[in-house]
């Protein structure tokens, strides 16, 4: 989910109080002006007595961040990896329902060798699954009954004023087919998705 820090940021002859919001692909800033800066368009990141000077394609920025400058110059200069974030082993036996993201498949069969596109067997560890309305999220159900106990189902969904259902509609739906949710990791710059696991006092031995 990122963090977040109130802070202070020059850019330009610009200043301003705000939130400056880290998340794996985009650093962002809410003030007096706003600023969206993806990380791969960052060529230079320097954390120096408290400040984090950055330079991106638009030009140079300071984030005022304390003793956070030093933690988010690491975490710009070595992202974690979505399927990291996302629990992918190698080992890993994966399905994948209506995920079409191409650089995330790619990944993924680079990552594991047992993965499955459009079907489902058994003992799953990590179902990846494609939801843009509630009667989707009705699945949910009859997936569970294809997930290994310690397995996950990871609902993949539009984000921002596109989308179409809400993580409280996930959630809620989590709920109903007895599953519950504990990550939320954001997939894409149009997606997100939330982790959902069965509970352990119902994991059967």
């Amino acid at each position: 989910m990122g963090q977040t820090i109130q802070t202070k940021v020059k850019f330009g002859n610009k200043t301003s109080q705000g939130d400056a919001h880290l998340e794996s692909t985009v650093l962002t800033f809410r003030g007096d002006f706003r600023l969206s800066i993806p990380l791969k368009e960052i060529s230079s990141v320097v954390a120096k007595e408290g400040r984090l000077v950055i330079t991106f394609s638009e030009g140079k920025v300071i984030f005022f961040v304390g003793a956070a400058a030093e933690k988010w110059a690491e975490k710009i200069k070595h992202p974690k990896s979505l399927l990291d974030k996302l629990g992918v082993k190698s080992e890993s036996n994966v399905a994948v329902l209506g995920v079409e993201d191409k650089y995330f498949m790619k990944d993924l069969r680079n990552r594991t060798k047992t993965m499955n596109t459009g079907k489902l067997t058994s003992e799953l560890d990590l179902i990846f699954y494609s939801a843009e309305s509630l009667a989707g999220l009705a699945r949910l159900s009859f997936l569970k009954k294809h997930l290994h106990k310690t397995g996950a189902i990871w609902v993949v969904s539009q984000k921002g004023t596109n989308a179409k259902i809400k993580d409280v509609d996930v959630m809620r739906a989590a709920r109903d087919a007895g599953l519950v949710d504990n990550k939320v990791v954001s997939f894409s710059d149009s997606h997100t998705t939330l982790k959902l696991v069965i509970p352990k006092n119902q994991r059967a031995n």
